[in-house]
């Protein structure tokens, strides 16, 4: 079982989104978590709303700092759009999503959308090799 952490910057959009997307399809593969570089003092409302679109509850998630959870992951997704502080020895990668936060319902649709199709990916990849 991999251990996931995803992480953006406010641990309130897309991070959370990930985690739950994996949380929900992945259990099986993957050990899911979230945090923030700069975590907000809640996971923005548009970004509950946008997941219970996709029948996914998120209403308890709340934010995390990354400082704290990082170190535990053996795989970092990182959607922050910079370098992580500090050294790890989780292998990184990177996703290129653009932020929603305090943007319109478009945007969280769209980002949810992007989101969903690279954890989805990341899914099958570990099941492959789980069967290899």
């Amino acid at each position: 079982m991999k251990k996931v952490l995803f992480l953006c910057i406010g641990n309130c959009c897309r991070s959370q989104m990930a985690e739950g997307f994996a949380r929900a399809y992945g259990a099986d593969v993957m050990e899911a978590a979230s945090a923030g570089l700069n975590p907000t003092p809640q996971v923005a409302p548009e970004t509950v709303q946008t997941m219970a679109e996709k029948n996914i509850d998120i209403s308890k998630h709340f934010p995390k700092p990354y400082d704290a959870r990082g170190t535990q992951a053996d795989l970092i997704i990182n959607m922050s759009g910079g370098p992580l502080p500090g050294a790890t020895k989780a292998e990184v990668r990177e996703w290129r999503v653009e932020d929603p936060f305090l943007r319109g319902p478009q945007v969280y649709r769209r980002s949810c959308q992007e989101i969903e199709s690279h954890v989805m990916r990341l899914i099958l990849e570990l099941r492959r090799k789980q069967t290899s």
